[in-house]
């Protein structure tokens, strides 16, 4: 029976051609999906944890330093050194603006503080005002300008995973520019960090866990990622209605075989058992193809994708479910089949 279901596939092949192909471009569309969620999950965490801090101080009522309007003087960095449980402390200016016509995040810290950038990919850090770092997405290399709100700057270090904002690319500048640039050189700042965390805080001060920073910075991408989850649930839906689709035909077209194989003694389980089987075979190749289209599509996407094993081992996982699935479109046709069809009867 198995191999009278493979030798059907064989004679069909052109429309089983078709059908993987169709399926893997579905399931190769879930698994980028899956790898541009992963990143946007991702990005967060990774610059919250970028500075190593163990609290976040901000304007009180701010929501977070990544998100909110609402400031706090850079003076107050001095304030909250000198702080019960604070070991060392620096001021962060977090802003926007546009290289050419990309949007940028703008992250303004103190020279030879705890919020100097570290983990430095190509280059050497800035060690003077006027001086640039940049993330590797934004494709400018060290040597290079980068110009942003009528001024531009010498690139020095080019730093790997600093992006946020749906993969937005983050320049960064001594605090003292990046207040220049844009905010009218206001000694202002979005947050002070700190290492160890202070017992009491004076008034007009909040403090936030890294874990809360992060939160409310992924509260921005929140909506989105629920988008993505849904497209990601109708492609799934997509790819089981074409798998369906396929199997329920092949089941109507050899309707008289089933007729035949059951006259010779062949059960319904066992003729099930091969319609399923045909079902496994395009999902599994499916996505076989599904991992060819998203190597392909991950470079180009506009946005950055990363694919973790476990998409590759899920699109697996449910290429099975949904074949075993799909394979049912068929099976009331081979349960309802009469044996005497082989004859020409009812």
């Amino acid at each position: 029976m198995w191999l009278i279901s493979l030798r059907d596939l064989q004679w069909r092949r052109r429309r089983f051609a078709i059908a993987v192909v169709a399926t893997g471009l579905a399931f190769g569309l879930t698994l980028v999906m899956s790898g541009l969620m992963h990143h946007i999950r991702l990005e967060s965490g990774r610059i919250v944890g970028r500075f190593g801090a163990d609290a976040w101080i901000v304007a009180e009522g701010a929501t977070g330093p990544f998100t909110t309007t609402k400031m706090l003087p850079v003076a107050a960095t001095d304030e909250v050194r000198a702080l019960d449980g604070v070991t060392d402390a620096g001021p962060l200016l977090v802003l926007r603006s546009t290289v050419g016509r990309r949007d940028v995040n703008v992250v303004g810290y103190e020279l030879g503080s705890m919020t100097e950038p570290q983990r430095v990919h190509r280059g050497e850090p800035a060690t003077e005002p006027g001086q640039a770092m940049v993330d590797a997405s934004l494709g400018i290399a060290v040597g290079e300008t980068v110009s942003f709100a009528g001024r531009t700057y010498p690139v020095v270090a080019v730093l790997d995973d600093t992006s946020f904002y749906f993969g937005s690319p983050t320049v960064f500048l001594p605090i003292v520019d990046a207040q220049e640039a844009l905010i009218a050189g206001q000694p202002l700042a979005s947050t002070i960090v700190t290492r160890g965390v202070p017992t009491t805080l004076p008034t007009g001060l909040g403090r936030l866990t890294g874990n809360q920073v992060h939160e409310d910075l992924d509260r921005i991408t929140e909506q989105s990622a629920k988008t993505l989850d849904l497209i990601n649930g109708l492609l799934w839906i997509v790819a089981a209605g074409i798998i369906g689709s396929i199997v329920y035909m092949t089941a109507l077209e050899r309707t008289r075989d089933f007729a035949v194989l059951k006259a010779t003694g062949a059960s319904s389980s066992a003729l099930m058992a091969g319609l399923a089987l045909q079902a496994l075979v395009l999902s599994v190749l499916s996505g076989g193809v599904a991992v060819v289209v998203a190597l392909l599509l991950a470079p180009i996407f506009p946005f950055p994708v990363e694919i973790p094993v476990r998409a590759y081992l899920t699109l697996f996982a449910v290429a099975i479910t949904v074949g075993l699935l799909a394979s049912l479109a068929g099976l009331r046709r081979v349960a309802h089949t009469d044996p005497a069809a082989a004859f020409g009867g009812a």
